[in-house]
């Protein structure tokens, strides 16, 4: 059973008296465990197809299944536990709270999902060894280089232990062998049996994954190591 599925998935933006089609029609399945890169110009369709499939946003029409649930089916309330639980999500702009020590920026969405917080401690901790930062997490973001910031990042979106990382440009910030240093990390993760779903327009990220999608002008161009 795909964790992801979408048939016929389109999106389209009304401007004033004109439209834009972002997506038109989307036919996509992805498996537990895949580790699969979205690639396409700017303008390509990629990040409208992740805030779909990342329950940030609605398509205009077609289905859409998580997890074999169909995702317009669901309310606000369902779809925010979703958002906490089930997916995790790492950004070009690491989006840490700049006051706040690298544990306590992992620990946010406990918080936000009512773990107690002798439980949240131990998960957020667990969550900083994972990804190699347990003796920062004191640190603030100040005190922590591109590649450790980006980390906790990713920390953050594995606390919740979701069925599914996002992970928008997350190089992009960062200088080659820092960004080598996280696409490893993001290999071992996988091979750990996390699924993955990056978004991407570099080619050099993109083939570190197995399976590599192209979106052109909201339709897929190609799907390779389906």
């Amino acid at each position: 059973m795909p964790i992801i599925e979408t048939i016929n998935l389109k999106k389209e933006y009304i401007t004033g008296v004109s439209s834009v089609k972002a997506l038109d029609g989307i036919n996509l399945s992805i498996q537990k465990n895949d580790f699969v890169s979205i690639m396409g110009p700017s303008g390509s369709g990629k990040t409208t197809l992740m805030n779909i499939i990342g329950c940030l946003d609605s398509p205009t029409s077609g289905t859409y299944k998580l997890n074999d649930k169909l995702v317009s089916d669901l309310n606000d309330d369902e779809l925010a536990k979703i958002r906490n639980k089930e997916i995790g999500f790492v950004f070009q702009s690491f989006h840490l709270l700049a006051r706040n020590t690298a544990l306590d920026n992992v620990m946010l969405p406990l918080k936000y999902a009512g773990v107690g917080r002798s439980d949240a401690l131990e998960m957020s901790k667990k969550a900083l060894d994972q990804v190699g930062l347990s003796d920062r997490s004191s640190h603030t973001p100040a005190e922590l280089s591109g590649g450790q910031q980006q980390r906790v990042a990713i920390a953050r979106a594995l606390v919740n232990r979701p069925s599914i990382l996002f992970a928008d440009e997350p190089t992009g910030n960062l200088d080659s062998k820092t960004g080598a240093d996280v696409m490893n990390l993001f290999k071992e993760l996988n091979d750990l049996g996390q699924t993955i779903i990056l978004i991407t327009h570099e080619d050099s990220i993109a083939q570190q994954s197995k399976r590599i999608i192209t979106i052109m002008d909201g339709l897929i161009k190609s799907d390779i190591g389906e």
